[in-house]
């Protein structure tokens, strides 16, 4: 659960070049009081006005009150000020009677409200949309606010509610007219704890000054807080300062992604591609009682919580400094609350996909500053199966056994497909695939038929809507090297003499000869395992590419068993996941 504080502050307005207003944006934080009064001598008034929308919102300090009005663009200007003056009439009656002596009265007088522009005086009978203009000044009796029209402003703001010692503190963060790139953060930390909770005098200590922050040992038992000014390049908004809702804490010690971390500590260079793919588990899956009893019993409860796993997630994914991430298991709020935040900080843009009568689905993430997306082209693979032409000699054999294809039409399994496009050369393209089979250990038969839906759609992708694009294709495919869904796509093609058609018994036996219409190698080859559970251990997960096309530079080497192991098996308190991620270096031909 995130939570966040809003500090209204009165700052400096204008359009002053980008380094003169970062200079005096920096400048609020010193505790110099005149250098404060200075920039804060005027008010502001903040009018959101944009032109797809009826109303218009003002939003100024009055009597210490913040007030928020929300008007017509098409009403007259006199009439708005109307309103802005008795709520100082109102204002003046609450204050008369709240004083202790009765017998003494306060006349009240209607306040001057008036609203200029370079100098002169706005017509009352002036529309809002056109009356509330940027630089406009806003008079109310002796006290004058500077109008900002559509400042820089934070829609958003959040912090994570877990905070671990050594682990990224990723803000989300969302902000309107204006860019993340253009703001300041600063962070603080409590000068001892709970000070801050006591309302102490300069508790809060000065930490650092990047949109991620990542706490210290020392850090346990105190409160973060971030200050952060929203920015478009030319002007600033209001700042907002946001404290965790808990201390930080201790974090778990050495994880199985340290070692890791070593061989990816750099952003790979122009014609290198780093690949990571990863099962992250769904909370869904890892909150059942069957998980935290039979799947899960040796893994601490509370190392399968969200908050906590996500904190390994984010500080493991940043680390790998990727290019192209595939993850599968990805829960809808956990792609949108706290890894896209996260990753965008680290210059990744992501696309989602929910999986159909599910919660969580698949991401694709990419390198902005490498890739830009060309298009889309997902796909449920049953719902391809029944209404795709392309599938129809494949639909007429699998309805020979009605057993089958009943089961076969009711799995959700979806095959993500984003076409990237290298920002460094243009010429070259990506068709990046990315799935996650049916899971059933006798679902051999099933995940065969869901690979050729699979990889026929990838070839109308490849040959018709992106010619000559080549393929990636990575996911947590539950399927084993000795498997026909391996054998498949590595050697290209399965009679119908494979033992999977028989997997689940006579009864939804359909043989059929496959063929792959591509050539493609395992990135990764073939690990002992990338799933480790207390009941069983598998290679499941893989990385396939086109040798034409790409070669593997690097593979990551995978944890050591004896880390992999130290807690049992996986997840663990310094593992998220079951399974574990593959992330190799590819390199254009």
């Amino acid at each position: 659960m995130y939570r966040y504080w809003i500090f209204n502050t009165r700052q400096f307005s204008g359009s002053t070049a980008w380094s003169s207003w970062l200079g005096i944006a920096r400048s609020l934080w010193c505790p110099n009081n005149l250098t404060r009064r200075f920039y804060r001598r005027m008010e502001r008034a903040v009018v959101r006005c944009v032109p797809w929308e009826p109303k218009l919102t003002i939003s100024f300090i009055l009597d210490g009150s913040q007030k928020h009005m929300l008007r017509d663009q098409t009403e007259e200007l006199g009439k708005a000020l109307s309103r802005i003056a008795n709520s100082v009439i109102k204002g003046q009656g609450k204050a008369r009677k709240s004083k202790k002596n009765k017998t003494e009265q306060t006349e009240v007088v209607d306040p001057v409200v008036r609203l200029y522009y370079n100098g002169d005086f706005v017509a009352e009978d002036a529309l809002n949309g056109d009356a509330w203009k940027d630089g406009a000044v806003l008079h109310v009796g002796d006290s004058k606010y500077k109008v900002e029209r559509n400042p820089p402003s934070f829609t958003i703001a959040e912090l994570p509610g877990s905070v671990l010692a050594g682990f990224p503190v990723c803000p989300k963060l969302a902000i309107e007219f204006g860019e993340l790139n253009h703001c300041i953060f600063k962070w603080y930390r409590e000068s001892a704890p709970n000070s801050g909770n006591e309302g102490q005098v300069d508790c809060w200590d000065e930490a650092g000054n990047e949109r991620v922050f990542t706490p210290l040992n020392s850090d346990i038992g105190l409160k973060l807080k971030l200050k952060c000014i929203p920015g478009d390049g030319a002007k600033c908004g209001v700042a907002k300062d946001l404290v965790t809702a808990d201390a930080v804490e201790a974090g778990p010690g050495t994880c199985t992604f340290d070692n890791r971390h070593m061989y990816t500590s750099k952003v790979t260079d122009d014609l290198t591609i780093r690949v990571v793919s990863y099962n992250i588990l769904a909370d869904v899956y890892a909150q059942t009682d069957f998980s935290k009893t039979i799947l899960y019993p040796y893994c601490a409860t509370y190392a399968l919580e969200l908050d906590y796993r996500q904190n390994l997630i984010k500080k493991e994914l940043s680390g790998y400094n990727a290019d192209i991430v595939c993850l599968q298991e990805v829960d809808k709020g956990v792609f949108t609350d706290s890894l896209s935040p996260a990753l965008d900080a680290f210059d990744m843009d992501g696309v989602f996909r929910i999986k159909e009568k599910q919660h969580e689905g698949l991401a694709t993430y990419f390198r902005r500053s490498k890739f830009k997306l060309l298009s889309q082209h997902d796909v449920m693979l049953s719902e391809a199966l029944l209404s795709d032409p392309l599938h129809s000699e494949l639909l007429d054999k699998v309805s020979a056994n009605p057993t089958l294809k009943e089961k076969v039409v009711q799995r959700s399994t979806t095959l993500q497909v984003s076409v990237l496009q290298s920002l460094i050369d243009p010429s070259k393209k990506l068709c990046v695939a990315n799935t996650h089979l049916y899971w059933h250990p006798k679902g051999g038969h099933i995940r065969l038929i869901q690979m050729a839906i699979a990889l026929r759609h990838l070839g109308r992708v490849t040959s018709e809507e992106h010619p000559g694009v080549p393929l990636l294709f990575a996911g947590d495919f539950n399927s084993t090297p000795s498997s026909g869904v391996f054998r498949l796509l590595s050697r290209g093609a399965v009679s119908e003499s494979q033992e999977d058609w028989a997997s689940s018994g006579p009864e939804e036996l359909c043989p059929l000869e496959l063929a792959c219409p591509f050539q493609l190698s395992s990135a990764c080859g073939e690990p002992a395992y990338t799933n480790y559970v207390g009941g069983f251990h598998g290679c499941l997960d893989y990385v396939f590419v086109e040798p034409r096309s790409l070669q593997v530079d690097q593979v990551i080497p995978l944890p050591s068993h004896q880390e992999v192991t130290t807690y049992q098996a996986l997840p663990s308190v310094a593992h998220p996941s079951d399974h574990i991620a593959l992330v190799c270096d590819l390199r254009w031909n």
